[in-house]
């Protein structure tokens, strides 16, 4: 496989490189940089600044208003977002959601909901995973009954990722529970602001409420917030996890953190120690594996010839280098791999007081990245798609 870039990408790279280095905020970078907390204003504010220029759809088609880009360029325009420091782009709008409603839509859906996505005016989350739902998905309980031309939902949904800012989100529901599970789901669209929604919020290991409950009590949805045909739910689920998994691997946010281990291995003065050294050689090794096998995915994406149930592959290897970047980072920092305490900071005994600036959110981080294994479909259940599809 070829790894040398055009003069045409590098010119793309060059241009996207000087776009982001003028409109991404100092600021942000550091916290990006240093993994500080960002805020929904953070986050947001980026992505209204790629929506202003057409880029928060990086991934879109241009009859949709998207740039059009290819498989390298999106690649591209990852990679030097993530090495500039800019947020990630919060992908349940633009790379999940928004890639269903242009396959199974209506010409009215995508007029409706695709401009808030791409302008980054409206915040969507998932709703997928329920207790005791989460890998078995088809397993899902929460249940919505057509009503004359709305549905009436009840249920709950757990580990809703940035539930509490969302605007809108896009639900599993159950339609139908006369044959297999699979066949009895729909693909429902429901506005959080609508009576009946609830979202408690869920505080983890590393203090941050990331995750979220989302529950229905009553709650009327449309029938025309209904994606595609009713019971045919878990064909257009299966479209957005495959976009999801890709989504995960996030080998470019790797790279990035390869650079900061380094950075950290060096400050804490492990770099001369050969054996670690080593350690940060395999895993630069892994991710530049992990690289080639991404640009393969979206190339054969764009040419279909090779089925996205390769995107277990992906999710597979991209959430163990995010797990053992974690691990390295806190062994280069030892017992300065404190625990990010927001009030500690705040109080000036932890970080920069102690000359570590750059070990405070290291035991956060890797809390965080715990769960990289299990959620997008664990990585067990992973391991068995790609036996039964992509070895036979």
């Amino acid at each position: 496989m070829d790894l040398a870039f055009t003069p045409e990408e590098q010119a793309f790279r060059e241009e996207v490189r000087t776009w982001v280095h003028a409109h991404l905020p100092a600021q942000l970078s550091h916290k990006v940089h240093n993994a500080l907390r960002l805020t929904r204003e953070d986050m947001q504010s980026w992505a209204k600044t790629l929506g202003s220029k057409g880029w928060l759809g990086y991934g879109w088609p241009s009859q949709f208003g998207g740039p059009g880009w290819n498989a390298v360029q999106k690649h591209l325009f990852e990679e030097e977002c993530a090495l500039a420091g800019a947020p990630r782009i919060v992908p349940f709008g633009p790379v999940m959601v928004a890639p269903v409603i242009m396959a199974f839509g209506s010409p009215e859906q995508q007029q409706r909901f695709l401009p808030g996505i791409a302008s980054g005016e409206v915040w969507w989350s998932q709703g997928y995973s329920e207790p005791g739902s989460g890998s078995d998905l088809a397993s899902l309980k929460t249940r919505a009954e057509r009503v004359g031309n709305k549905f009436i939902v009840n249920g709950q949904k757990t580990w809703t990722t940035l539930g509490q800012f969302g605007d809108w989100i896009f639900c599993l529901v159950r339609t139908d529970s006369s044959g297999k599970p699979q066949t009895g789901i729909s693909f429902l669209l429901i506005d959080m602001k609508s009576p009946g929604v609830s979202v408690r919020p869920i505080k983890l290991l590393d203090g941050e409420c990331e995750v979220n409950e989302v529950w229905f009590d009553n709650v009327e949805v449309p029938a025309e917030n209904l994606i595609g045909e009713e019971n045919k739910g878990w064909n257009y689920a299966k479209y957005l996890l495959a976009h999801e998994r890709t989504n995960i691997a996030d080998v470019n946010r790797a790279k990035r953190e390869l650079e900061r281990l380094k950075r950290i291995a060096k400050a804490e003065g492990v770099w001369e120690d050969m054996r670690f050294r080593d350690e940060i050689a395999k895993l630069e090794v892994d991710v530049m594996a992990l690289e080639m096998m991404v640009l393969r995915v979206l190339s054969a994406e764009k040419s279909g010839k090779q089925s996205l149930d390769i995107a277990g592959l992906l999710k597979i290897r991209g959430s163990e280098i995010q797990q053992r970047y974690s691990e390295l980072m806190m062994l280069a920092a030892g017992p300065f791999s404190m625990p990010f305490i927001e009030e500690a900071m705040e109080a000036g005994w932890q970080g920069d007081h102690v000359g570590a600036a750059h070990c405070a959110p290291l035991a956060s981080t890797y809390f965080n990245m715990r769960k990289t294994t299990i959620y997008g479909g664990s990585n067990e259940v992973q391991r068995n798609i790609v036996a039964q599809t992509v070895l036979g």
